[in-house]
């Protein structure tokens, strides 16, 4: 017992000489966290390396105790942390937070343009909402036509952009060039898009002040995405009063392969629905996809596609029978992968080809053979070099020849486009990032060297307010009926200038901009001969809305743009608008979705074209579109274009006739079935 006493004595001797200094090294920390304006809320303030610390209240304030270390943090989502020193100081402390420097890799620094699906962008819409668009029919071009920027030309349905013919719009699948991205058509008939909306995962469609990357494309570029490797075994078919169509993918453990085929035929369709044509041999399209994506590693992704398709019609003129086959056939491959220290690197090559031929073309039995094709190789690596600053450099070349055949001449052509470029991203500060690209081409056709600065700056004010201003040149070879003719011309080039503004609301998109090209060098026909002395100019206002605030299940999209443009070009004597112009263009969409029934309306406006000295009268169709889905596997799609029978006139011909579409309206009527899938809209999703 006196040894235990004596224990209890010591022990309450030693806690008493300790006590002072535990006393000591139990601080209390307290505080007010700030922006700089009002007080902070739920700031996470605690001490380094320890479980000590508390969340600031309502009015910012905070307080605990911490019997170790002296650097305090302070955290918020969306801002930068705080750090600091904690001194011997009892005052209170007030901490200031920045709001948080966004990295160069979380910001997309581009020019004008619109992203679909899961892409880097502005404007968000799947494979569905461009199937069930009332204009478009189904098709990823007729859709891209509700957008501003492009303008309605019915006599062909292709893109034209911001006063850029058709052939200044360029098409990229997975960063490869297709080199006939259309379907062949009788004369005075819209085409469609070659490739299936279900066939990609992302779309990126740019009206200008695009990526040094892409070249060979005087207005717009339009580059797509396929979708990735599947998991999952699906199979399809689908049918409607035009086409049939039967696919599906096969899930392995080294990758995917899936395949469709398509038939089309309007034979049916005419006999339901006469046009204004004498038909010899209705329009019909046999096509097949395939496509192989694998995955060997989860930093290395492979996809090769394969489309082929053949079509062919007969129709009877006045004089003769214009008689038309083609064959289309396109190859993709492409690697991609990522390594160490923010470094990734990309490999494809694209093989494209077509050969037309044509009989009755001019005169009664008359035959022409155009044969035309491209091989297109690419290599780039991205590197991140720090937070605010990352490097892309490439090398690329496009190897094409065609030959012509008519009538016993004959006009053949091989030439090369190789090119090099590179890019830096740049965040000058906070709120303000930087592009700023070159690239360099070479005509091996005219021994040309190309420059092609190019700056895209961006200022973001806010998370939803974006501010963008981009300058850059651009050039494209002339097509192969103009390079037939003889000499070597030099390359056209265009120079753009864009102010956009964009807001990102939670149910709200508004897009405004401004834009002004200058083109050079374009082909001007004098005499037999073609030269590169024509130039132009073309400038405007695109407005853009996509709302769904009103009311639950109701979209509404407004697309307005205004375009002035002159051009001394082909066989013009005098700079004057295109003939596929129109200054005015007004598309208003609505769609309306309630359970499993989807109705939609697009009216599209269009103001007069000048067409061989005499104005058009405007342009106006409203289009229609139901769709029903009774099961997650089964799908009922229907659209009428033009409802109200508007008869267009889009131009005139040398003889004063009007030009018109061969019939009035055009309906669609399509089943699509899922055999192996519970998700609807996945019969072809490659």
């Amino acid at each position: 017992m006196p040894y235990l006493c004596g224990m209890k004595q010591t022990f309450i001797i030693l806690l008493l000489l300790l006590l002072p200094g535990m006393i000591s090294a139990q601080r209390v920390v307290s505080g007010r966290v700030t922006d700089g304006h009002k007080p902070l809320a739920n700031v996470n303030v605690f001490i380094k390396g320890t479980m000590d610390g508390a969340l600031t209240d309502s009015l910012g304030n905070f307080c605990f105790t911490s019997q170790r270390g002296d650097t305090l943090v302070a955290s918020c989502i969306g801002y930068d942390d705080a750090v600091l020193r904690l001194g011997h100081s009892s005052e209170k402390l007030v901490i200031r937070l920045h709001s948080r420097t966004t990295t160069i890799d979380e910001v997309v620094v581009t020019g004008s343009g619109f992203s679909f699906g899961e892409t880097d962008g502005m404007k968000q819409m799947g494979a569905l909402d461009i199937v069930t668009d009332a204009a478009s029919c189904g098709d990823i071009v007729g859709a891209l036509q509700t957008l501003p920027g492009t303008q309605k030309v019915g006599e062909d349905g292709k893109l034209y952009v911001r006063g850029g013919s058709s052939d200044e719009c360029q098409t990229y699948i997975n960063g490869m060039h297709v080199l006939q991205p259309y379907t062949a058509t009788a004369q005075n008939s819209p085409s469609r898009g070659r490739f299936s909306p279900f066939l990609f995962k992302g779309i990126n469609f740019s009206l200008g002040g695009y990526d040094a990357e892409y070249d060979q494309a005087l207005s717009s570029v339009l580059p797509m995405e396929t979708t990735d490797q599947s998991t999952v075994d699906k199979l399809g078919v689908s049918g409607s009063l035009i086409d049939w169509n039967f696919g599906g993918t096969k899930a392995m453990k080294a990758g995917s392969l899936s395949m469709n085929a398509t038939y089309l035929d309007l034979g049916m369709y005419n006999r339901l629905f006469p046009d204004s044509w004498d038909w010899k041999r209705p329009y019909h399209q046999l096509s097949g996809e395939m496509q192989w994506k694998m995955q060997p590693s989860a930093s290395v992704v492979s996809k090769t596609y394969l489309g082929y398709d053949y079509s062919a019609f007969a129709i009877n003129n006045e004089d003769r029978t214009l008689d038309m086959h083609e064959n289309n056939i396109y190859l993709n491959s492409v690697l991609k992968g990522t390594a160490r220290h923010q470094l990734s690197w990309f490999t494809g090559v694209a093989v494209s080809g077509y050969d037309q031929h044509l009989k009755g073309l001019w005169v009664p039995d008359d035959r022409m053979t155009h044969r035309s094709g491209e091989v297109h190789v690419k290599a780039k690596v991205t590197k991140g070099v720090s937070p605010s600053l990352k490097f892309s450099v490439g090398v690329e070349d496009m190897l094409r020849n065609f030959a012509i055949h008519y009538e016993g001449s004959r006009y053949e052509r091989s030439y090369q486009l190789p090119a090099a470029f590179a890019d830096a991203q740049i965040r000058l500060m906070r709120k303000v990032f930087a592009k700023t690209s070159l690239r360099t081409d070479y005509n091996s056709l005219a021994h040309q060297w190309l420059f092609l600065p190019r700056m895209v700056l961006n200022y973001r004010p806010s998370s939803a307010l974006t501010l963008s201003l981009s300058a850059g040149r651009y050039s494209q070879e002339a097509v192969d009926t103009i390079l037939a003719y003889g000499m070597p011309l030099k390359s056209a080039k265009a120079d753009h200038y864009i102010f956009s503004v964009h807001e990102q609301l939670k149910k709200t998109t508004i897009q405004i901009e401004a834009y002004c090209k200058n083109y050079h060098h374009l082909p001007l026909q004098q005499g037999a001969l073609f030269t590169a002395d024509g130039h132009g100019w073309s400038r405007g206002l695109d407005v853009f809305v996509d709302d769904n605030s009103l009311t639950p299940g109701l979209f509404t999209r407004i697309s307005y743009s205004y375009n002035d443009s002159r051009r001394l070009w082909l066989d013009n004597t005098e700079p004057c608008r295109p003939d596929f112009a129109s200054r005015h263009n007004l598309r208003v969409s609505v769609r309306y979705s309630w359970q499993t029934l989807l109705l939609g309306f697009t009216e599209s406006y269009a103001s007069s074209r000048l067409v061989r000295g005499r104005t058009t009268p405007y342009y106006n169709s409203l289009d229609a579109v139901v769709t029903w889905l009774p099961s997650k596997r089964v799908i009922v799609y229907s659209a009428l274009s033009n409802l109200l029978g508007r008869r267009n006139i889009y131009g005139y011909q040398s003889n004063g006739q009007p030009i018109t579409n061969g019939s009035k309206r055009f309906f669609y009527l399509g089943i699509f079935v899922s055999l192996k899938s519970n998700k609807a809209y996945d019969i072809a999703n490659f």
